[in-house]
């Protein structure tokens, strides 16, 4: 770590490092956590695949909204970023009924505000995106909101761009996934203004951390779906009696080696790039 860099703050997965008043040092680690538990095993090149996912999202993605990315370093993990005052929300964008918007569907037929359809299958893809905000936790879980609890948290005007830029960014990635065999069945942006007010796309983007990627080839609705994301680690957490509380299961060799292998998988589909070759030259994954 440079020496002029000042640790700030840590997160389940991140590192945040002060370079001076006006940029950042984040440090994705390869760190896992299930059920907001940061578990004990670390799961190899995970913090790589964020970082070169969110590079190669930040890269494409600046004609819908500009982004704290500033550089990728040669490490492949670390992001030098712009300092941003980061919004109050975490912004949900869902293309499909699945996860907690499923059971709220299932008790109610509305999902954060949004009255759908009746009769709609699990993982069902939804008529229109829908933005799904929620609060942002520090500790356990985050809430899903409404739109008018939104405003009432950020106001109107910040509200509305929010969800505007949040449906546009999903919409322009679930397409270019689709074409390259995964469908983003929902994902979460987080946001934030910069030194002169203006919003800009942060923390991490469309990753497998952030979003669930689903093999389109396998997807089926009336179940739920096999995914590119924790959700193997998950999986094997709910079989070993553990009450979700920490600290949590060490995981066993082949949940590490197949969680490992779908986050890479899911980095090289979309980017159509070797992860190796990421590996040897980070920039690569830039437009």
């Amino acid at each position: 770590m440079p020496e002029t860099a000042t640790h700030v703050g840590s997160g389940k997965v991140r590192e945040l490092y002060a370079l001076d008043n006006d940029r950042l040092l984040l440090v994705a680690s390869d760190r896992i956590s299930t059920f907001d538990v940061v578990l004990p095993t670390e799961i190899p090149d995970k913090g790589r695949v964020l970082t070169g996912l969110s590079a190669f999202w930040f890269g494409r993605t600046g004609d819908i909204v500009g982004n704290h990315m500033l550089g990728v370093r040669p490490d492949g993990r670390s992001t030098e970023c712009r300092r941003l005052e980061m919004v109050p929300l975490e912004c949900v964008v869902r293309g499909y009924l699945t996860g907690s918007g499923w059971k709220d569907y299932l008790a109610t037929g509305v999902v954060c505000g949004h009255e759908l359809p009746a009769g709609l299958e699990e993982s069902a893809r939804l008529p229109e995106p829908i933005f799904t905000p929620s609060t942002k936790a520090e500790t356990g879980h985050d809430e899903n909101i409404t739109r008018d609890q939104a405003v009432e948290l950020v106001g109107e005007e910040l509200a509305a761009r929010l969800e505007q830029v949040s449906i546009d960014l999903y919409r322009f990635a679930a397409e270019y996934a689709a074409k390259r065999g995964i469908l983003i069945a929902d994902t979460k942006f987080e946001f934030g203004l910069d030194a002169d007010g203006v919003l800009r796309l942060g923390d991490e983007a469309l990753t497998p951390d952030s979003s669930r990627f689903w093999p389109a080839d396998d997807y089926e609705p009336g179940r739920g779906q096999p995914s590119y994301d924790k959700q193997f680690a998950r999986d094997y957490c709910e079989t070993v009696g553990w009450d979700k509380t920490d600290p949590g299961p060490e995981l066993p060799d082949e949940v590490v080696a197949g969680t490992r292998a779908r986050y890479v998988e899911a980095f090289e589909r979309l980017t159509e790039l070797p992860f190796d070759r990421y590996l040897e030259h980070p920039e690569v994954v830039l437009p």
